[in-house]
Parts: C-alpha cells; structure tokens; sequence
C-alpha cells in the first residue's frame, strides 16, 4: 500500500503545475461560458427588459466585451442585492455586473476589480416633479411626513437607514419598480445613484432630480468575484485598460451614463 502511495505521489509532481490547480480562465474556456451574476433591476447598468427577455445597459454591454475577449458566450445568472455576496462567495458566478458600488466592506471579503463610471456615482434622489423645490438638503428628507422607498440588501438602504432615522423608511423589493412607484404617489423619495436618477428622468416626465449635481456621496463601480484569483482579477482588470485606452470605456459611459463627452 505504501508503494502505491508514493507511486501516486510521484506521478503527481510530474503533473503540469496547472493541471493541479486550475486557474479560473480555464475552467471558462473548457466550460465555452463565462457566468454572471446581475440583478437586472437597475438602469442604466443591468436591466432585463420584460418585453424583450434581453439585458440592457452598460454592464451588458461590459459583459459582451469581456466574454467576447475570452471567446465563449454569456451564461447569465441571476442573484439579488441581498444575497450578491453570499452568492459570489459560493462560487454562483464567475463576475457579477450590476452597478456594484466599489467600497471597503466589499473589497475586504470579495475581489473588486478596477474602478469604471469615476466621477458619475453618487448618492441623490428621484421625487416628483411637483415636489421638487421641497427638498433641498438631508435635514429636508429626515423627516417623518416624507416616505423614502429603498430596495433592500444594498448601498442604498445602507446609506438611508445611516441618515434618515426619523423618515418613513419603506422597502420595496423591486427595485426597477420604485422610480414608477414614486411617480404614482406610493412614496416620496427614492434614495438611488446619479446615473440612475439620470436615466429615470429622461424616460419618466413626472420625476425630478433636484439635487443630481450635488450628490450626497461619490464612488466608483466594479466588477465583483471571488478572493483568491489573482489571474482572473488581473485579466479583468486588462480588459477594462484596453477598452479605456481605446475609447470605447468612455463612449459606453458617454452613452449610458452621463459623462460629457471630452475635448481630447
């Protein structure tokens, strides 16, 4: 028995080293499909339009690129803001493209690839249109009379329950849903991004962005997965150099986002 142990050890070290621990960029390449993780309830990154049954958004288009480069097709799964981490840390999908923030708390558990969108995130708000000039400030929401719809699970009703304790907090589980739910009257506020609000007021007349150039907070997104794959983070991470030094990064952000067009 001992013989045979040692027999399989050595054949083992005569193994190629990859073949032992198979890097992630493999394992997509045997598999002929790259999994991503998306919510597809946010515009302008990810939303899965019921009329067509497609993804649409920069993310989707970010997602094509990327497994345009690796040659496979895309195999979407779906996941929820509440349960994105636990399902990137089970291994569900390889990357997940939803207009994830790119913070501390997420960077400390799961790997966050470079920063895309610098300087068009940021914390405001969607009210209606009639509603406007009422508010102003962060004193002007925390207060009981004014209702704030937040999807649960994210940075968004992170960042309402940290600073509207005396508002009316109301969590609405569809979060593609509350910019309508706003327009019709069943709340107030919708605590959402700039490039979300940005969006919303282009489609939906009745809705308003009264504070949109003066957000409450500023950050960046990123691309999230597992720990531990330093290979596969890097190639993400070339993916979005490339397609930022060759403009393409700035026309999607351009076309999605907001960004204005540089002079360059």
């Amino acid at each position: 028995m001992k013989k045979f142990f040692l027999t399989i050890f050595a054949v083992l070290l005569l193994l190629p080293f990859s073949r032992l621990e198979a890097g992630h960029l493999e394992d997509i390449a045997a598999r002929g499909t790259i999994r991503i993780g998306t919510t597809g309830d946010y515009i302008p990154m990810s939303y899965l339009n019921p009329a067509t049954g497609a993804y649409e958004g920069i993310d989707a288009e970010l997602s094509k690129i990327i497994a345009d480069s690796l040659g496979v097709k895309i195999e979407y799964v779906p996941t929820t803001w509440p349960t994105l981490a636990a399902d990137c840390q089970a291994g569900k999908f390889d990357i997940a493209l939803c207009g994830i923030s790119r913070n501390f708390a997420r960077e400390k558990v799961m790997a966050m690839s470079d920063a895309y969108g610098e300087g068009l995130f940021g914390k405001t708000i969607l009210c209606r249109k009639s509603d406007a000039k009422k508010f102003k400030t962060l004193a002007d929401l925390n207060k009981p009379t004014v209702r704030i719809m937040i999807n649960p699970g994210g940075t968004n009703e992170k960042f309402a329950h940290a600073n509207f304790p005396n508002a009316k907090l109301i969590v609405h589980e569809d979060n593609a849903d509350i910019p309508i739910q706003i327009a019709d009257g069943n709340a107030d506020i919708m605590i959402t991004e700039t490039v979300e609000a940005f969006s919303w007021i282009k489609r939906e007349p009745r809705l308003a962005a009264p504070l949109i150039d003066k957000p409450f907070t500023k950050h960046s997104c990123g691309i999230l997965m597992q720990k531990g794959d330093q290979e596969f983070l890097n190639y993400i991470n070339f993916v979005l150099a490339e397609i930022r030094m060759d403009g393409t990064l700035e026309q999607l952000e351009i076309k999605y986002l907001g960004r204005k067009q540089s002079l360059n």
